[in-house]
């Protein structure tokens, strides 16, 4: 008889002998406008959006509920045991490929798990940082994978075969690597997301922007995108998109004949005096005082003065 082990991926036993994949669930399921109560299972989950929105919750090893909001093309890896809910808000439907796993003694067709961990180094990295619950975005190569594995599934029976065993180590070495990915491009994260967020600023700031905006732009959390952005940038976002609007709005004053009074809806502010006070804070005079200044400039300059106005350029 074969051994069993539990349906956790992070087992030693799992690293260090032979063992081979056992399916107890595998199905497509169409969810609309539904709330699933939280429950846990002795095996491992995957589960894929094919198409649609939903959020997944799960209850971490810490203690604490954390959800997340999955979108088409991203999978969830749930560890064994592990609390968590569907819930597919009413007005939204989404499409999802599931397979529910545990293991068993090796069956001597495919490389074992342990195998495929001593010879794989993101296998083994994953097996070896146990987690409980893991998303990641998929280019469409653990898709095709799974599907596979479910269909062949579906024809064989949850005991599987040669196909369904080399399937499920494809289907490891691709999320591993997919994890291991999303480790490396962590560590320069936070600049990418600043810069993103930057982009962002200067796309929008003719219009009514808050933090919240921004982070749900470059699906970050508020309050880690205002830590990273103070951070490389040595403003707050607030500040950054302040001082934006505020040379924007010297370059409409200087080279434009939009009224002073029409200024503020250029550059996003939807209060007059606010901006006033704005332009005052970061400049040292009011609107009106800075086109004066230019003007006078200007005509300096044409009588021969250029080194005025290289000052206040």
């Amino acid at each position: 008889m074969l051994s069993e082990l539990s349906g956790s991926l992070f087992q030693q036993a799992l690293i260090d002998g032979d063992f081979s994949p056992r399916f107890f669930a595998y199905y497509y399921k169409q969810w609309n406008n539904y709330r699933m109560p939280f429950h846990h299972h002795n095996s491992t989950e995957i589960m894929y959006l094919i198409s649609g929105g939903c959020t997944v919750d799960v209850r971490q090893r810490e203690g604490h509920t954390e959800s997340f909001h999955l979108k088409r093309g991203e999978l969830i890896v749930l560890d064994a045991n592990i609390p968590h809910r569907l819930i597919v808000e009413e007005g939204v439907s989404c499409r999802m490929l599931n397979v529910e796993f545990g293991f068993t003694g090796y069956k001597g067709v495919a490389p074992s798990v342990g195998r495929l961990a001593r010879e794989e180094q993101e296998v083994a990295g994953m097996l070896g940082t146990p987690f409980s619950s893991l998303v990641l975005p998929d280019p469409d190569e653990v898709y095709h994978v799974l599907k596979s594995l479910v269909l062949e599934l579906d024809q064989r029976g949850a005991e599987g075969g040669s196909m369904t065993d080399l399937l499920f180590c494809e289907m490891l070495l691709r999320i591993s690597r997919l994890r291991s990915e999303k480790v490396r491009s962590s560590l320069q994260l936070p600049e990418f997301y600043v810069r993103r967020s930057i982009d962002f600023l200067h796309q929008n700031y003719d219009q009514s922007i808050q933090v919240k905006d921004i982070a749900s732009a470059v699906n970050l959390h508020p309050g880690y995108l205002h830590r990273i952005f103070k951070t490389h940038t040595g403003r707050t976002i607030t500040d950054y998109l302040n001082v934006l609007r505020m040379e924007k709005s010297r370059m409409l004053l200087g080279q434009s004949d939009i009224p002073v009074a029409e200024i503020a809806d250029y550059v996003g502010v939807s209060s007059r005096q606010y901006f006033h006070l704005l332009f005052k804070k970061y400049t040292g005079l009011t609107p009106v005082e800075y086109r004066n200044s230019i003007e006078r400039h200007a005509w300096t300059y044409e009588e021969g003065d250029s080194g005025n106005l290289g000052e206040d350029i």
